[in-house]
C-alpha cells in the first residue's frame, strides 16, 4: 500500500523513480598490527588516500554552479583546509608510527580525540563543527578501505543512478553537486532546513528535493520506487496507478510551464496597474553573463568577487581585478553591473584573504567578515576599489558594500574612495565620476538606521539571508535551530518596510538580493512593502517576472500594511492568500 512521508519541500518540482540510499554513519574500522617493516608503506598508503580525498573534492568544487552562494564554496573549501590540517594529516602518521597499526584505525582514534573535544564544548556552534570531521574522515576511509564514493564522482560519465532519487540522513554540497553529474532527479534527506547549504545549492541546480523528513530511512527501502513532490513537501512510497497518472501529468503540465515562462524573456516587468519593477541578476563568475541574457534579466543586481580570492597564496592585485571587472562590464553590453566588494573572513575564508594570520573566531556569523575586515586590511579593500573605478569607464557600474553596520564604517568607506579618486586624477585616469555606491543592508542595527544610510549613499540593497538570520539570533544552517528562520516574521518585516520606506523619503532606489527575493511565495508580498528592484537567481527570474505581470500593486500594498500588523508568520501568509489568484503553477 502506498504510504505518504511529509517534510520541507526546499526545491520545487516532481521526481518519480527508484530510490537510492547512502548511509553515512562512520565505517566499521578494526584494528590490527603492522611489522616494523610494514610501517612505511602503510604511512604511505595513508598519505596517498588524503591526497585522493583531497584532489575529489577540489575536482568537485569546480562543478558548483557559479551563481550559487558563496557559502556553498566555503563549505567545500573548509574540507579542504581540514585535509591540510596537521590534526588529521600528521597525527594519525605519528598513531601508525608509534603504535605499529592499520592506518584505519589511527585515522578513527584521531577522530574520535576531535570528536571528543567538539562535544565538550560550551558554544553551540563550534559543537556542530564535528560533523564537519566526520564527512571529512569519512571520505578518507572510503579511500582507505577501496570503497567507492556515496556517488559515482566522474562527472560526465555514465552512472548506474541515472534517474534515481537520493534518500540520506543528511547531505553534503559535495554530494549534490555530483547528483547533476550522474543523472539523479532529486532527494529528501532525514535532516536540513529551507535555508541549508545542501536546499540552496538544490534549488541552484534545479533538482526537486524534500529535507526534514525525519525516520524516512525507516519506511524506505533500496530500490522502492516513489514519486518526490519538492513543491508541497511530500514523498509517497509505492504510489498506486492513478496517484503515479497524476503525478505524470502534473510532470507534463510542469514542462509546458517552464516553456511558457521562456516566452515572458524580453517582455517588460510590469504590474496589471502598470508599474514597472526593474528585474536583475544575481551572477558570480563573467561567463555567467550569457545566462543573465538568456532570461532577459535589466542587469546585474549582485555581482560577487570573493571567487577572485579563492585557492590560492596571494589576493589579486590591481590589475586582475580591472581585467576581470572589464571584461564582465563589456560582456554585458552596456546593462548596468552593481559589484559587491569582497564578503570574505570568518567562515568564508581562503587562501587569498591571510587566513593565517587570524584565530578561528567563536561564532564567524558575528567575525571579522566583508567590510570590518576590508577595513582592517586596506591592503585588500583598495586595489579593488581603485579597479572598479578604472574599470567604470567601459560601461554602468555601481559600487556595493556589504554587512555594514555602522555610519563610521561608511564614512571610512567614503573617504577612503575620495582618496582613491584624488590619485587618479593627480595621474589623469579616467573613471566615471558619478559612478554610485551603495550599502547592503543586512545587519539589523543597519536597517534600523537605515534613513541615516540612505542620507549619504546612492542606493540600498537588502541582502535577506544574514538579515533574518540576525534578527532571529540563529545559525541558519543549524539544524537544531533553523526552525526559526522565518522570512515571514513580523520583525523580519518590518525591517525590510523601514529599509524600503527609507530609500522612499531619500529619493534613492532600493533592491533585494537576498534569497528572500528569488522565493515565488514572497513576491506578491514585497511588491506589497514597496520593493521595486529584485536582484535574483537567473534560474528564477521569469518565474518572478510572471507573479509580477500577475499582480495589482494597490491589492498587496493594503494587505501588506496588514500583514505588517500581523503577530506571526503564518498570520501574515494567511493575509496575503487572500490576493486575487494567479495562474502561477503549483
Amino acid at each position: 500500500m502506498s504510504i505518504a512521508l511529509h517534510g520541507m519541500g526546499v526545491s520545487r518540482g516532481i521526481a518519480i523513480g527508484n530510490v537510492h540510499v547512502i548511509q553515512r554513519d562512520q565505517p566499521d574500522v578494526h584494528e590490527y598490527f603492522l611489522k616494523s617493516n610494514e610501517v612505511e608503506d602503510e604511512v604511505k598508503r595513508f598519505e596517498t588516500a588524503i591526497t585522493c580525498a583531497r584532489e575529489q573534492l577540489r575536482a568537485i568544487r569546480k562543478h558548483i554552479p557559479h551563481a550559487t552562494d558563496t557559502d556553498i564554496a566555503a563549505f567545500i573549501d573548509t574540507h579542504l583546509l581540514m585535509l591540510e590540517d596537521s590534526a588529521l594529516t600528521h597525527e594519525p602518521i605519528r598513531y601508525i608510527r608509534e603504535y605499529k597499526c592499520n592506518a584505519e584505525w589511527a585515522l578513527k582514534q584521531q577522530r574520535d580525540a576531535l570528536v571528543s573535544v567538539f562535544d565538550e564544548m560550551n558554544d553551540a556552534y563550534l559543537r556542530t563543527r564535528k560533523d564537519d570531521v566526520d564527512y571529512v574522515v569519512s571520505r578518507i576511509q572510503r579511500f582507505l578501505s577501496n570503497r567507492s564514493p556515496l556517488l559515482h564522482e566522474e562527472p560526465g560519465s555514465h552512472s548506474r543512478l541515472s534517474g534515481y532519487i537520493v534518500l540520506a540522513n543528511d547531505l553534503t554540497p559535495a554530494d549534490t553537486v555530483m547528483m547533476q553529474h550522474n543523472g539523479i532527479t532529486g532527494f529528501l534527506t532525514e535532516y536540513g532546513g529551507p535555508t541549508s547549504h545542501t536546499a540552496i545549492l538544490a534549488r541552484s541546480l534545479g533538482l526537486p528535493a524534500i529535507v526534514g523528513v525525519q525516520h524516512a530511512l525507516k519506511y524506505i527501502n533500496e530500490e522502492d520506487f516513489v514519486i518526490l513532490d519538492g513543491t508541497r513537501g511530500v514523498l509517497i512510497i509505492d504510489p498506486d496507478r492513478r496517484t503515479r497518472t497524476q503525478y505524470e501529468r502534473l510532470q507534463r503540465k510542469e514542462k509546458r510551464y517552464y516553456a511558457d515562462l521562456r516566452k515572458l524573456k524580453g517582455k517588460p516587468a510590469v504590474t496589471l496597474d502598470k508599474v514597472v519593477i526593474d528585474l536583475q541578476a544575481n551572477i558570480e563568475l563573467q561567463d555567467d553573463f550569457e545566462t543573465v541574457k538568456e532570461v532577459g534579466a535589466n542587469g546585474v543586481g549582485l555581482y560577487r568577487t570573493e571567487f577572485l580570492y579563492m585557492n590560492r597564496d596571494e589576493p589579486p592585485d590591481e590589475e586582475e581585478h580591472y581585467d576581470t571587472y572589464t571584461k564582465v562590464i563589456k560582456a554585458l553590453g552596456g546593462l548596468p553591473l552593481t559589484i559587491r566588494t569582497l564578503d570574505l573572513g570568518a567562515d568564508k575564508q581562503v587562501d587569498g584573504g591571510s587566513r593565517q594570520t587570524r584565530p578561528i573566531a567563536a561564532n564567524p556569523a558575528l567575525g571579522l567578515r566583508a567590510i570590518r575586515l576590508c577595513l582592517k586590511e586596506p591592503g585588500l579593500f583598495k586595489p579593488q576599489v581603485r579597479a572598479i573605478l578604472r574599470a567604470s569607464v567601459h560601461g554602468p557600474v555601481r559600487v556595493m558594500i556589504p554587512m555594514l553596520s555602522n555610519v563610521h564604517e561608511m564614512t571610512q568607506v567614503l573617504q577612503m574612495v575620495d582618496a582613491i579618486k584624488t590619485e587618479l586624477d593627480e595621474k589623469n585616469i579616467d573613471y566615471d565620476h558619478h559612478i554610485q555606491f551603495g550599502g547592503m543592508i543586512e545587519v539589523p542595527a543597519a536597517a534600523v538606521c537605515a534613513e541615516i544610510f540612505a542620507r549619504h549613499m546612492d542606493f540600498l540593497s537588502i541582502g535577506t539571508n544574514d538579515l533574518i538570520q540576525y534578527t532571529m539570533a540563529i545559525d541558519r544552517v543549524n539544524d537544531e535551530v533553523n526552525y526559526l528562520y522565518d522570512p515571514l516574521h513580523p520583525a523580519v518585516l518590518r525591517l525590510i518596510h523601514g529599509t524600503i520606506r527609507a530609500g522612499e523619503k531619500s529619493h534613492i532606489p532600493v533592491a533585494m538580493c537576498g534569497e528572500m527575493a528569488g522565493e515565488c511565495q514572497y513576491t506578491r508580498l514585497l511588491l506589497g512593502l514597496g520593493l521595486r528592484e529584485f536582484s535574483v537567481h537567473p534560474a528564477v527570474l521569469l518565474e518572478i517576472k510572471q507573479i509580477i505581470t500577475q499582480s495589482d500593486i494597490g491589492e498587496l500594498s493594503r494587505l501588506a500594511k496588514r500583514a505588517l500588523n500581523a503577530e506571526n508568520g503564518v498570520e501574515v501568509a494567511d493575509i496575503m492568500s487572500l490576493a486575487s489568484p494567479m495562474t502561477l503553477s503549483s
